[in-house]
């Protein structure tokens, strides 16, 4: 059933626009304003208008500049940015991906289905993934799928649904037709990937392989997972139904033991968190951006007042 009312969806979409569900490449549409270029030592975000902006690391709560860009999901690192913006109108939600460079000039254009959810970018610059939600417009939702998609900005590349790929649970190839994916973080290398996979109720973490086209479950009740800048344990959002707010807490996993601390926000938290620094994780609650010791000890301060998407920027190198 979800795949025979994606085929309708599908059709849908493409009779009243043709570019959505597609990949395309279009000249760069001039920007309402002048953007300004991505800078090392700043944690870029957006405001509760999509309004995004930067403030200098070492003083969050100091003015902070605009960038020029209205996104409803932001990410940048090294020489590329990525803007998802939802498309408001008639008929079923669709997306715009706006890949830029370093200077925050408009490289690519992609219109895909669904309403913007998460968005990251490798160190390098290189890999820039996204989630689109095509039905529901939350992980609470029943009956949500999601749609994740991989750019890679050297070969031009792009998968606009990573479904397909090649999974593996507890080693044994699996097929199924109600397979999601999302969050994916890429390693340093811009081929090892870690992502949510979601299956028949259960949620797994998965190791996956971009160059073979392949991803290895490692265990389950992951969800969002961000990698940290070492490459050696993830951040991610696990389900505690206690927690108030949203039933997510945050929590940290050695990848090599894959054991796991839960961190010191007792809130809930629905947020595919970052990494600012070896010790440290920011992450959006209540319309703010807090952060919060990797290590389970301390508690959360609040960084950035009216803010989402927030992105810990480094330079190429």
């Amino acid at each position: 059933m979800r795949r025979a009312w994606l085929t309708v969806a599908v059709a849908l979409v493409l009779a009243g626009a043709a570019t959505a569900y597609a990949v395309s490449v279009r000249q760069p549409a001039a920007p309402a304003t002048t953007p300004v270029a991505l800078a090392e030592d700043r944690i870029y975000f957006r405001d509760s208008a999509g309004q995004v902006a930067s403030v200098r690391t070492t003083d969050p709560s100091a003015d902070r500049e605009p960038l020029g860009l209205r996104c409803d999901r932001f990410a940048a690192a090294a020489t590329s940015a990525i803007c998802l913006t939802g498309d408001a109108g008639a008929g079923l939600p669709t997306t715009t991906a706006l890949i830029l460079d370093r200077d925050l000039h408009e490289t690519r254009r992609i219109h895909l289905a669904g309403i913007p959810s998460r968005a990251q970018v490798s160190r390098s610059g290189r890999m820039i993934s996204w989630t689109v939600f095509v039905t529901g417009d939350s992980y609470r939702a029943s009956g949500f799928s999601t749609w994740t998609g991989i750019l890679d900005t050297r070969t031009g590349y792009a998968v606009v649904n990573m479904e397909n790929i090649h999974l593996f649970i507890d080693g044994r190839r699996y097929h199924s037709p109600d397979v999601n994916y999302w969050g994916v973080t890429f390693a340093d290398d811009d081929t090892t990937f870690y992502a949510t996979a979601s299956t028949r109720g259960r949620t797994y973490l998965v190791r996956g392989d971009y160059a073979k086209w392949e991803a290895h479950t490692l265990t389950t009740g992951v969800e969002c997972p961000s990698l940290s800048p070492d490459g050696t344990r993830i951040v991610y959002k696990r389900r505690d139904d206690a927690a108030s707010g949203a039933p997510w807490r945050l929590a940290v996993m050695e990848l090599s033991s894959l054991r796991t601390v839960t961190l010191a926000e007792p809130h809930g938290v629905d947020d595919q968190a970052v990494w600012l620094d070896p010790a440290t994780v920011a992450y959006a609650r209540g319309g703010a951006i807090f952060a919060v010791p990797a290590d389970g000890t301390g508690t959360p301060r609040e960084l950035i007042r009216d803010g989402t998407s927030p992105v810990r920027y480094r330079a190429p190198g």
